[in-house]
C-alpha cells in the first residue's frame, strides 16, 4: 500500500513515515490550521537534515542524485500526515527548474532549494504577460492560485510572449504576494503580481515548456494525492473495526465493508499509476509520448481517487468526521485543492484519448535483476529446440519440459521462480510459440499435483498439460453459488468407492469434457466447509446427464449436470475423505487468477475498442472521448497493478493488495470495454448479437457476454468482502445463527 516498491523505496518511505510523525504531530498540523497567516514550519530544517527536498536534485547542485520516483515515495508519505507548509511546491519547483536548459538558473537556485534555505513555489496558471529586452524579459500582470507562494523566496511562472509560453524563475521579492483564503487550511494559496519586473536572461528557463511543468505537477502531486486517499483508507478502515451500531462493529456491515474496499481499489490504483508515471519520466527509454500518456492516466486517476476516498471516509466516519475537530475535512480540503490546481481529470482525459488514438501506449517492461541473461539463453536454447518441432510435438515438448506451468514442481513443472516464469514468458512470446489450451484444467492441474496421488498425476496431468484432455468443474450448485460450502451434492460410501447424487450447474464445457472436478458432501454431522470430498469424475460414466443451457448470447457454453449414483472409485479421491474444502481452495485460487489474466475469451480489449474507434469513419465526440480515456486508464492500470505484482514477486515479497484489486478490476475491465463499444455504435448497435455481422454484432455479443465476468470465479461483491476482510482487517461476517 505504497508507491515504491523496490527495498531501498520501502526504507525511504518507512524512514519518511516515521520521521513525520515525530516531526508532525497532529498540534503543528492544527496550528497550522489555526494560524492567520501561512508561516514557515518549525520542521522546515528537519526536512533539509533528512535530504528529503532535495532527493530528485542532482548532486552537483547539492541534492542527492535520485530520480522524480524517490522524491514521490516521500511526497506520498509526508500527505500521510498532511504535513503543512511548502514541501510539495518546493519539490515541483526544483524539478521543474532541473528540467530546464538553464544552467546557470540551476547553479544558482538549486542548491538552495535541497538545502531549505530557500523555498519554492510554482504557477500553474496563465496571467502574466513579457516583452523582451537586451538584457532578458520585463514581465507584468498576475497569476493565481499560486500553492505555496506567501512563502515562497522564488516562484517559477508562465509568461506569454511573442515567441509563445516561456517560463521564467523570478525572486518572490520581486512580486507582490498576497496570500488568497484558502480551502486548503494546511497549505494555502495566494496571487503573484508583478508589474514591469525585469528578469535577467539566465532566469529565463529555456527549454522548459508548459507540459513539461503539467507532467511534473501530475506526478508529485498525485503522489501527495495518493497520500492523502491512503491515510483515508487506513483511517476509515481501522475506524470501522471498533465502532459499533445495533451491536456489531459498522465494518462488519456490507455496505461499509465494500465501501472500503472500494477506496483500497482507488488508493492502488493511484499509487500504480502514479509509480508508473514517475517511472516513465525517469526512464530515459520511454519516448516523449509515452511519458506523457502514462502521466496523463496519473493525472485522472490520483486526484480523484483522492477525492473519492476523502469522501467515503466522512461518510464511514459518520457525525465525527463532519466536525471540524476531525481531521477528515483537513484531508478532504487538501483532496479537493489538489484536483483543483492539477486541472479535471476531464482535462488529463482529453489528453489521454488523443495520444491513445494516436497509437501512443505505455509499454510496461520489467528491469531484470543481475544474472538474468545467463538463465534467459538457457531457456531461449530450449524454447528454439521446441520452436523447430512441428506443432502437435510442440504441445508435448512444452509439457515435458515443465513450461506450460513451470512453477509446478518437477516434473510437472520446473520448480520455476518468479525470474525463470517471466524468462519463460517472454522467450516463447518472441519464439511465436504458443502454450496448449488448457482451459479449466489450468486450475485443475495445481491441485491434483498439490494433493493427488502419484498414481492420479501420472494418469491425468501429462495429456492435461498437452492440451489433449479437456475438463469440466462441477462445483456450484442452484443453492450454493458464491456460498460454495452450503453445497448438497451427497457421496454415499460403496464397496470400492462411492456412489454421487445430485445436481451441478453452471458447469462450463461439461458438454465436450472428458473428466470433471466434483465436490460432495461425504459427512452431513460435520459444518459446512467440514465433511467436503474431492473427486474425478468420468463424465461418460453412467448415471452423468448433461443438460446444456442456454445463454443471453443464445450460445451454449454453460450446462447442468444430473448424477445419478454415479459411482466414483476410491482412487479417484483427491486428497483426504472429508477434506475436500482444502483442495478445492486451491482450485478457486487458480480460477480467480486465471480470471484475472484476460478477457475470458470476449475479445474485449482496449486495442479492439481503438480499432473501431478508427473504423468508425468519424471523429468521437467530447464524450465519447472521456468515455474511452477511462477505459484506457483502467487498462493501463490494471496493467500496472501486474507488473507491481511481478516485481514484488522477483524480490522475494508477497503481491499484497495490487493482487487482490487487479482480480477485481480485471473481471469487470471487459465489461467497461464492450459497453464503450456499443455506446460509440449508436443506433447501429440495434443489430443481432451476432459476430457474424460486423462491428456492432460482434460488440453487442461482447456486451452480453462480459455480464459473466463480474458472477463467475466468484462475484464482485465477493471480491469486495475479500479485500475488506483479507487486505483491510475489516471483520467477517457473522456465520448465521450467531
Amino acid at each position: 500500500m505504497a508507491i515504491g516498491l523496490s527495498e531501498e523505496h520501502e526504507a525511504l518511505r518507512e524512514s519518511v513515515r516515521g520521521w513525520a510523525e515525530r516531526a508532525i504531530p497532529a498540534t503543528v498540523v492544527r496550528a497550522a490550521v489555526g494560524a492567520e497567516a501561512e508561516g514557515r514550519p518549525e520542521f522546515w530544517g528537519g526536512l533539509a537534515d533528512q535530504g528529503l527536498l532535495g532527493l530528485h536534485v542532482p548532486e552537483e547542485y547539492g541534492g542527492q542524485g535520485f530520480g522524480l520516483l524517490e522524491a514521490a515515495v516521500a511526497v506520498e508519505q509526508l500527505a500521510g500526515v498532511v504535513a503543512p507548509g511548502p514541501y510539495l511546491p518546493t519539490v515541483l519547483a526544483s524539478a521543474a527548474i532541473g528540467a530546464s536548459k538553464a544552467d546557470k538558473a540551476k547553479a544558482a537556485l538549486l542548491p538552495g532549494l535541497a538545502d531549505g534555505t530557500a523555498i519554492g513555489a510554482v504557477s500553474l496558471a496563465t496571467g502574466v504577460t513579457g516583452r523582451r529586452t537586451d538584457d532578458g524579459l520585463v514581465i507584468s500582470g498576475a497569476a493565481e492560485p499560486v500553492l505555496g507562494a506567501a512563502l515562497a523566496d522564488v516562484i517559477v511562472l508562465p509568461v506569454s510572449t511573442d515567441r509563445g509560453e516561456e517560463w521564467v524563475a523570478i525572486d518572490a521579492a520581486g512580486a507582490t504576494v498576497t496570500e488568497l483564503k484558502s480551502l486548503d487550511l494546511t497549505r494555502r494559496v495566494a496571487r503573484v503580481e508583478v508589474d514591469g519586473l525585469a528578469v535577467p536572461a539566465d532566469r529565463v528557463l529555456d527549454g522548459l515548456e508548459g507540459p513539461d511543468v503539467l507532467n511534473l505537477a501530475a506526478i508529485l502531486g498525485g503522489a501527495d494525492a495518493a497520500g492523502v486517499a491512503g491515510w483515508c483508507v487506513t483511517a476509515a478502515a481501522d475506524y470501522a473495526k471498533v465502532r459499533v451500531q445495533f451491536g456489531r462493529p459498522i465494518g462488519q456491515f456490507q455496505g461499509v465493508k465494500h465501501k472500503a474496499a472500494r477506496m483500497l481499489v482507488a488508493y492502488e490504483q493511484a499509487c500504480a499509476t502514479v509509480w508508473d508515471a514517475a517511472r516513465a519520466y525517469d526512464d530515459g527509454r520511454a519516448g516523449e509520448d509515452e511519458a506523457a500518456f502514462s502521466t496523463a492516466v496519473a493525472g485522472v486517476v490520483a486526484p480523484d481517487a483522492a477525492v473519492q476516498c476523502a469522501q467515503d471516509a466522512i461518510q464511514i466516519f459518520g457525525g465525527i468526521g463532519y466536525t471540524f475537530e476531525h481531521d477528515a475535512h483537513l484531508y478532504y480540503r487538501r483532496a479537493l485543492t489538489l484536483r483543483a490546481l492539477l486541472g479535471s481529470s476531464g482535462e488529463w482525459a482529453g489528453t489521454v484519448a488523443a495520444l491513445a488514438l494516436k497509437g501512443v501506449t505505455r509499454e510496461l517492461e520489467i528491469d531484470l535483476p543481475e544474472g538474468a541473461e545467463e538463465l534467459r539463453d538457457q531457456i531461449r536454447a530450449e524454447v528454439a529446440h521446441i520452436a523447430a518441432l512441428p506443432r502437435e510435438e510442440q504441445k508435448a515438448a512444452l509439457a515435458d519440459g515443465g513450461f506450460v506451468m513451470p512453477h509446478l514442481p518437477r516434473p510437472w513443472g520446473r520448480d520455476a521462480s518468479p525470474l525463470e516464469q517471466v524468462l519463460i514468458i517472454q522467450e516463447l512470446k518472441a519464439a511465436k510459440v504458443k502454450l496448449p489450451m488448457l482451459i479449466i484444467g489450468a486450475w485443475v492441474v495445481p491441485s491434483i499435483a498439490s494433493y493427488g496421488t502419484r498414481e492420479q498425476q501420472e494418469r491425468f496431468l501429462p495429456a492435461t498439460l498437452r492440451g489433449d484432455l479437456m475438463w469440466c468443474q462441477l462445483f456450484s450448485e442452484p443453492g450454493a453459488g458464491s456460498d460454495l460450502a452450503s453445497l448438497q451434492m451427497k457421496a454415499e460410501k460403496v464397496e470400492g468407492g462411492w456412489k454421487l447424487t445430485g445436481q451441478k450447474i453452471w458447469t462450463s464445457v461439461a458438454h465436450v469434457a472428458e473428466w470433471g472436478i466434483c465436490i460432495a458432501r461425504t459427512d452431513t454431522s460435520k459444518p459446512k466447509h467440514d465433511g467436503i470430498t474431492y473427486f474425478l469424475v468420468d463424465m461418460k460414466a453412467p448415471g452423468v446427464e448433461v443438460r446444456p443451457l442456454t445463454e443471453m448470447t443464445g450460445e451454449n457454453l454453460f450446462n447442468e449436470v444430473f448424477f445419478d449414483e454415479v459411482f466414483v472409485p476410491d482412487d479417484l479421491v483427491v486428497g483426504e475423505v472429508n477434506e475436500g474444502w482444502r483442495v478445492a481452495r486451491n482450485t478457486l485460487g487458480n480460477e480467480r487468477v486465471s480470471l484475472s489474466s484476460g478477457t475470458g475469451g470476449t475479445g474485449s480489449s482496449v486495442p479492439d475498442l481503438l480499432g473501431l474507434a478508427g473504423r468508425l469513419g468519424r471523429e468521437l465526440t467530447p464524450v465519447e472521448k472521456d468515455h474511452l480515456a477511462r477505459v484506457v486508464c483502467e487498462g493501463h492500470s490494471i496493467a500496472a497493478l501486474g507488473l507491481r505484482v511481478t516485481l514484488k514477486q522477483l524480490s522475494g515479497g508477497e503481491p499484497g493488495a495490487d493482487a487482490s484489486v487487479r482480480k477485481l478490476l480485471s473481471t469487470s475491465h471487459a465489461q467497461h470495454v464492450a459497453e464503450a463499444a456499443v455506446s460509440f455504435l449508436g443506433a447501429s448497435a440495434t443489430v443481432a448479437a451476432d459476430m457474424s455481422l460486423g462491428d456492432p454484432g460482434y460488440w453487442n455479443r461482447a456486451v452480453l457476454a462480459t455480464r459473466a465476468m463480474t458472477i463467475y470465479g466468484g462475484t464482485t461483491e465477493v471480491q469486495l468482502n475479500i479485500i475488506a476482510e483479507r487486505m483491510l482487517g475489516l471483520p467477517r461476517d457473522p456465520e448465521p445463527g450467531k
